[in-house]
């Protein structure tokens, strides 16, 4: 078909799709007519998904889909009074769209309103827009232009003059979604963090200057975003030399200044937040007694008061076992010092809320009263998901780090949760605690016991007749990456201090093309992640059929991997065994990965069941 041809084809579709019965006809779905508006609007066609929107809206005035479709082409067309006015009727029919809200902070900050619009980004991120809030800051005009200038002479420093030009990062300041995403979830991005590096460095010399008196409140807003995004990710960023004496100098300046009561200013404390965490500090109690504006007081809730909540959590978790084994003792110190992973959003909140309304109705299984292990809690995440799901089990989380396990106490007083039960132990000894379960969760931990079958072992020990076990192992196929990147970091004889992460870090950016896994990977962009990736003193990785034998050997059945974040694996899957294709096969599964090795990337998490005899 030529050009003429598929314009003339293309005529005709239009043509035909005008006199589709999406209009006027009450015989189609509601879900029908959704799509053809959407389907309009992709195509920019605004007064053909308008007409459907509003036929929509004449069966279910709170259609979500279409009043959010109106607010966009009001937004397109810049009457955001009318879109923020859309985007609201949306929201008062669902409460958490991340979308909405999205769309909504957009229309705000367009007429002005920025505390309405720093409420609904901040709700949109809490939402679940935290996953895609690099992807929609990359997308920021002011963003791309400042990562082209860092490009244009990478991997050579450019100077702040060079990238911020007279503006300084007032346009940075300026993007409310771009702050509430620093405030809120670590961006795991290269291009970001090298960005947000050239602005703490010109940040440090605005609050190095003697008058700070007509520093603009978005200044001081956007320091203190960035101070709280480098807490999150545990100050990971790189720091020149000169950057350290002047923060240094910063930071006996403060001392100073709090010692003898003379006053500190905003954007001074902001600065120094962005290269030491504030908890740290001498006497930084006394920083909670003095008035400050509201963003600031938020990132002393972050660097202090969190802080100190966490160290009274300690005194109230108890000990199941002790911790003997000389590999176990080396996981708890770098866990110790370096809990993971540090999250800050819970991935269920819209699910909690949608149940809480009504929304949504536990099923039976979810319902149902069971007790369940977490062996290797980490900082919560994984306990506080399963207590949401499982509201009426009674769960027992274990964790070696003393220090991971107050973060999980703190984070699960703060949702309100009353099922988990948090104790240190080691999974070697659990078999000591004379307890079974109908359930045992155990994912991205056994590959870092001394020895995984035997920590392993003593779990399945502890399952019930009929119970369930979800397991997560790291695939040596899928590691070969991390295999050779810790052989580097050995023959550069690296350490596992914060410098020496910050260092290889910049190596392996200034080879970027080489290391692209690495630097796609979420936890490469906090302490704690990069550690758990890259400096683990303990990493065993596993193969399928050495899997499958342990299962085999243990009367467990394999009940499949877990759903993949990629739908064309499993089509990948079904098309290599074409008619034979078996999801519970795993000899099919391990044949699969050897061609495709990068399919287990993350590891492979999959559920096992015991017989119920």
């Amino acid at each position: 078909m030529n050009r003429k041809e598929r314009r003339a084809a293309g005529k005709q579709r239009d043509a035909s799709s005008k006199n589709a019965p999406a209009f006027g006809s009450t015989g189609v779905s509601i879900g029908g007519l959704a799509a053809e508006a959407s389907r309009f609007y992709a195509m920019r066609r605004f007064n053909e998904a308008q007409e459907i929107c509003r036929q929509l809206l004449a069966r279910e005035p709170g259609h979500v889909q279409s009043l959010n479709l109106l607010g966009l082409m009001a937004q397109a067309a810049g009457d955001h009074r009318a879109a923020a006015k859309m985007f609201t009727k949306a929201i008062a029919s669902d409460e958490v769209n991340a979308a909405c809200h999205y769309n909504a902070g957009n229309s705000y900050q367009a007429l002005g309103n920025r505390s309405k619009a720093a409420a609904h980004f901040s709700k949109a991120l809490a939402l679940g827009m935290d996953a895609k809030a690099v992807g929609f800051i990359l997308q920021s005009p002011t963003v791309t232009t400042y990562a082209g200038r860092i490009a244009s002479k990478w991997p050579l420093p450019v100077t702040s003059v060079e990238l911020f030009g007279s503006e300084g990062v007032a346009p940075l300041a300026n993007d409310l979604f771009l702050r509430c995403a620093m405030e809120t979830t670590t961006l795991a991005s290269m291009q970001l963090e090298v960005l947000f590096g050239y602005a703490r460095a010109e940040l440090l010399r605005l609050a190095s200057e003697p008058d700070q008196d007509d520093v603009d409140d978005d200044i001081v807003a956007f320091a203190c975003a960035l101070a709280r995004q480098c807490f999150i990710n545990e100050y990971v960023y790189a720091q020149t030399g000169a950057e350290s004496e002047g923060a240094g100098a910063l930071r006996d300046r403060l001392l100073q200044d709090l010692a003898s009561g003379a006053a500190i200013m905003p954007l001074t404390l902001a600065v120094i937040a962005a290269y030491v965490p504030l908890h740290a500090l001498p006497d930084a109690d006394a920083l909670l007694r003095r008035d400050w504006p509201a963003t600031v007081a938020g990132l002393l809730g972050l660097q202090l008061r969190e802080p100190r909540e966490e160290i009274e959590e300690r005194g109230a978790i108890a000990t199941l076992t002790p911790i003997r084994n000389d590999i176990s003792v080396e996981v708890m110190r770098q866990y110790e010092e370096n809990p993971y992973p540090r999250w800050t959003v819970n991935p269920l909140t819209a699910f909690a809320a949608d149940r809480a309304q009504g929304r949504t109705v536990a099923t039976a299984d979810q319902r149902a009263e069971r007790d369940i292990l977490i062996a290797g809690c980490g900082t919560g995440s994984h306990a506080i998901q399963i207590a949401q799901v499982y509201p009426n089990a009674r769960l027992l989380a274990v964790d070696i780090s003393m220090t991971s396990l107050a973060y999980a106490r703190r984070k699960t007083r703060e949702l309100g949760l009353r099922n988990i039960e948090y104790a240190q132990a080691d999974i070697l000894e659990l078999a000591s605690i004379d307890r079974s379960f109908d359930s045992i969760e155990s994912v991205g931990v056994l590959h870092h016991l001394a020895d995984p079958l035997a920590g392993w072992r003593v779990l399945v020990s502890l399952l019930r007749p009929g119970g369930t076990m979800r397991i997560g192992l790291y695939s040596d196929l899928a590691r070969r990456v991390i295999v050779e990147a810790r052989d580097r970091i050995a023959a550069r004889n690296y350490r596992a201090t914060a410098g020496d992460i910050r260092r290889c870090r910049q190596d392996i950016f200034r080879e970027a093309d080489k290391w692209k896994p690495l630097i796609g990977a979420k936890d490469f962009y906090s302490m704690s992640g990069c550690r758990d990736l890259l400096f683990n003193v303990m990493e065993h990785r596993l193969t399928i059929p050495a899997i499958a034998a342990f299962l085999n050997e243990h009367g467990l059945s394999f009940e499949g991997f877990e759903p993949f974040d990629d739908p064309a694996v499993l089509d990948r899957f079904r098309k290599q065994f074409q008619g034979t294709a078996d999801e519970t096969n795993l000899d099919q599964w391990h044949r699969f990965e050897v061609d495709h090795p990068e399919t287990f990337w993350d590891m492979y998490v999959f559920m096992a069941g015991k017989d119920a005899r």
